[in-house]
């Protein structure tokens, strides 16, 4: 497993800049920020759900490599989502957590979009690892 985990990190580093970019913004997101708002079940959920997305994406990429089929890691941020909309009508736009509430919930649905995509190109026979890394 740690073989996996220090895979799946090496070639999230291979990635080319604008999708490393990406990436570190969602981790940002979806780790860093909610620590600082740990009090908070927003910040708990969402670091759950991407603790969780780790753990599947991250044995996938040990049984597959970096495929596409991998954006099927963040299946946890479905009912995510719509939950975190509905947590919104409490919080003000103007304060910073409302602010990464409004941003998480932008950015996890943009993510969702461009996983749905990949895991189609997968079902549609796109199967070779888009990374390679030399063992």
């Amino acid at each position: 497993m740690l073989k996996a985990i220090f895979g799946f990190m090496k070639a999230m580093m291979l990635l080319p800049k604008p999708w490393l970019a990406w990436m570190s913004l969602l981790v940002f997101a979806n780790v860093l920020v909610p620590l600082y708002f740990i009090q908070t079940l927003e910040a708990k959920v969402v670091l759950a759900a991407m603790i969780c997305s780790l753990m599947i994406m991250t044995a996938l990429f040990g049984a597959k490599g970096f495929v596409r089929l991998l954006g099927i890691g963040h299946v946890a941020w479905v009912p995510m989502i719509p939950w975190l909309i509905m947590r919104f009508d409490n919080t003000s736009f103007e304060s910073f957590f409302g602010f990464w509430l409004a941003a998480i919930i932008v950015l996890n649905f943009l993510s969702l979009i461009i996983d749905g995509i990949d895991v189609m190109r997968y079902i549609r026979g796109e199967r070779e690892p888009y990374l390679m890394l030399n063992a």
